[in-house]
């Protein structure tokens, strides 16, 4: 219920690919938002076009009861629970980051979307977090961020799983933060404090101090 109170990254990020679709000649009758959260992403193009039906899907149940869908849907990205060549248009805002194999949801997505139509996503870089990655790597050698896909690599396996002619583009946005708890709390307010192969046990008290102050120098 907190979580759009912290989400100003993913509302920006949200507001920025709704103005890239304005050049766009796209009238959906069916719009998929895939990895919907709470729905920020989801009302935006709803409200852009009002006159599709719109699908929110997420894994996390909670989350979608937010949303202002049309339909709301509980489904793992990797197993589209829709027909083959039904949906118009796919979007998906700051979801593709949390899939281990990235080719298992563009291939679902090939197959549920029309000839000729879009499939329109944002992501994570992999300078992502860099500060705070750099800063644990002096400490120790265990994973305490996620590890982000070069955006390259993403086009690379769009056109293997089918696409045509994918566009990538890359921006560059600085958050600031008083200290480096703030920054640690807000991605647990996210849910984004899970890392993929995290080292078991607990960090101690002089890492976590060794840990910070490295991040000091970056201030």
């Amino acid at each position: 219920k907190s979580y759009n109170d912290v989400a100003f990254l993913q509302k920006e990020i949200a507001n920025r690919l709704l103005k890239k679709l304005n050049p766009l000649k796209l009238i959906p009758e069916s719009i998929l938002d895939l990895g919907s959260g709470t729905g920020i992403f989801t009302n935006l193009v709803s409200s852009k076009y009002s006159n599709a039906k719109i699908i929110s899907l997420d894994f996390a149940l909670n989350s979608i009861k937010l949303s202002n869908a049309d339909f709301k849907v509980c489904a793992n990205a990797n197993h589209l629970p829709f027909k083959t060549s039904s949906i118009d248009f796919v979007c998906s805002n700051l979801m593709l980051q949390w899939i281990h194999d990235p080719s298992l949801v563009f291939k679902e997505v090939n197959r549920v979307l029309k000839p000729d139509s879009l499939f329109f996503f944002s992501s994570f870089g992999p300078d992502t977090l860099n500060e705070l990655k750099s800063s644990w790597a002096v400490v120790d050698s265990g994973n305490h961020v996620n590890n982000f896909i070069d955006m390259h690599d993403l086009g690379d396996q769009l056109t293997g799983c089918g696409f045509q002619s994918p566009i990538m583009e890359m921006e560059k946005i600085t958050l600031t933060y008083s200290e480096v708890e703030d920054l640690m709390l807000d991605l647990k307010s996210l849910g984004a404090n899970k890392v993929f192969n995290q080292s078991k046990g607990l960090v101690g008290k002089n890492k976590f101090t060794n840990m910070k102050n490295m991040y000091e120098s970056y201030r």
